[in-house]
C-alpha cells in the first residue's frame, strides 16, 4: 500500500500543494505547480538513497523553471515548425520561443498552470482546463494527469478532452541522473532504447520528414550502449531526437521502449508506453549557469530525459501519427517509470 499525503508547498497564482508518494524505497514528490515531478528518491544497491532528479529545493525555482525540470508540458510537447499548423484550412499561429520555432505548449503552456488536485488509491489526480485560443489553441481542453506509485513502479496517466479540433501531445519532462541529482554527468549510464528507427532533424531540431533506420547509425540503441563513449562519437551536442516505438496507425498498445543502467550504484530506469515515440534529450543545453537542489550547477550531459510522447512536428506532417484529438474522443496515454537496483 503507498502512503499519500499533502501539504503546501507556497503560493504562485494561489496555493500550491506538495504531494508525496512512498511506497517501500521508493519516495515520490509531485507539486501542482506545473503538475511537476519535483524528486524520485531511491536507494541503491548497498541502501543509501538519492533524489535521482534534476529541480529546485523551493517554488521560486519552479516559477521561471526554463528548462522545464520534472514538468508535464503541453498543449503540444515538443516543436512545431515555425510556430504554425493549419486544421480545417485554417492556419494557427503559436508564440515563437525556441529558434523559429514553438516549443512545449508556448510562453504559458501547462508547466506555468496551477493544477487542481485530488488524491486517488496510491496517488494523485491533477487537473487543468485550458481556454479555446490559450497560447493560440483552439477549442477548450480538459487535461487531467494522475500519478500512481504501486511498489517500485511510478504510473503517469494522461487523459484530455476538448470541444474543437486541436493538436495534443502530452509528456512529463524530468532529467534524471541514476547516481543522484548533482552528480556532474551521465557518462557511465548504459542506455537501452528498443527502436527500430529514429526521426533525423534540421538545423532547428525539426524532424526532416524521414522514418530512419536506426541499423548502422549511431543512434543504434538496441543493445545497451555507455552513453559517454557514444556521445563522443555522435555529431552535434548529443542526443535531441525522437525515437519510434510504431509506425503511425498502430493502436497504443503498452510497450518497454528504455532501460537505463548506472553501474556504479547499481540503480536501473525501466520505461514503458503507450506513446508513439520518446524523445531521448542528454541535457545539451544545460550549461552550468542553473543552479538547483542543494546549489548545484547543472551542466551539459548532467541528465537525461526519456520524453514518451507523439512524434514532433506532427501536425504538420502528414504521415506521422495522428496528433489532433477531436470532439467526443477522449486523449488518453500512460507512461510507466519503474526503478530497481542490479
Amino acid at each position: 500500500m503507498t502512503e499519500v499525503c499533502k501539504e503546501e508547498f507556497g503560493t504562485a497564482v494561489g496555493p500550491v500543494e506538495k504531494w508525496t508518494l512512498r511506497s517501500g524505497s521508493v519516495c515520490v514528490e509531485i507539486i501542482s505547480l506545473g503538475c511537476v515531478i519535483k524528486s524520485i528518491t531511491t536507494e541503491d544497491r548497498s541502501g543509501q538513497s538519492a533524489d535521482l532528479v534534476l529541480g529546485y529545493d523551493d517554488l521560486e525555482g519552479y516559477l521561471s523553471n526554463p528548462r522545464y525540470f520534472g514538468a508535464v508540458v503541453g498543449r503540444v510537447a515538443n516543436r512545431i515548425a515555425k510556430g504554425r499548423f493549419v486544421i480545417d484550412e485554417k492556419e494557427y499561429k503559436l508564440a515563437i520561443n525556441n529558434g523559429p520555432n514553438a516549443l512545449h505548449g508556448g510562453l504559458k503552456g501547462f508547466d506555468k498552470a496551477v493544477w487542481t488536485t485530488e488524491a486517488v488509491d496510491n496517488g494523485v489526480k491533477l487537473r487543468h482546463s485550458s481556454p479555446g485560443g490559450d497560447e493560440g489553441y483552439p477549442g477548450n481542453l480538459n487535461a487531467c494527469v494522475t500519478y500512481t506509485l504501486e511498489k517500485n513502479t511510478l504510473s503517469v496517466l494522461y487523459h484530455a478532452q476538448t470541444d474543437h479540433t486541436t493538436p495534443i501531445n502530452f509528456t512529463n519532462h524530468s532529467y534524471f541522473n541514476l547516481a543522484g541529482q548533482g552528480t556532474p554527468d551521465i557518462y557511465d549510464h548504459e542506455v537501452t532504447i528498443s527502436a527500430e528507427s529514429y526521426l533525423p532533424v534540421d538545423d532547428t531540431m525539426i524532424p526532416t520528414g524521414e522514418v530512419k533506420s536506426v541499423e548502422k547509425t549511431l543512434f543504434d540503441l538496441r543493445k545497451p550502449v555507455l552513453l559517454g563513449s557514444r556521445l563522443k562519437e555522435l555529431p552535434g551536442p548529443g542526443f535531441d531526437h525522437n525515437f519510434c516505438l510504431c509506425s503511425p496507425g498502430e493502436p497504443p498498445l503498452e510497450r518497454k521502449c528504455a532501460r537505463v543502467v548506472h553501474a556504479g550504484s547499481g540503480r536501473v530506469l525501466e520505461v514503458s508506453t503507450t506513446q508513439p515515440g520518446v524523445q531521448f534529450y542528454t541535457s545539451n543545453f544545460l550549461d552550468g549557469t542553473l543552479k538547483g537542489k542543494g546549489g548545484a550547477a547543472y551542466s551539459k550531459h548532467s541528465a537525461f530525459c526519456l520524453e514518451t510522447q507523439n512524434w514532433p512536428d506532427a501536425v504538420n506532417q502528414p504521415h506521422f501519427p495522428d496528433a489532433l484529438l477531436r470532439p467526443g474522443e477522449t486523449y488518453t496515454h500512460k507512461t510507466c517509470f519503474t526503478f530497481s537496483v542490479v
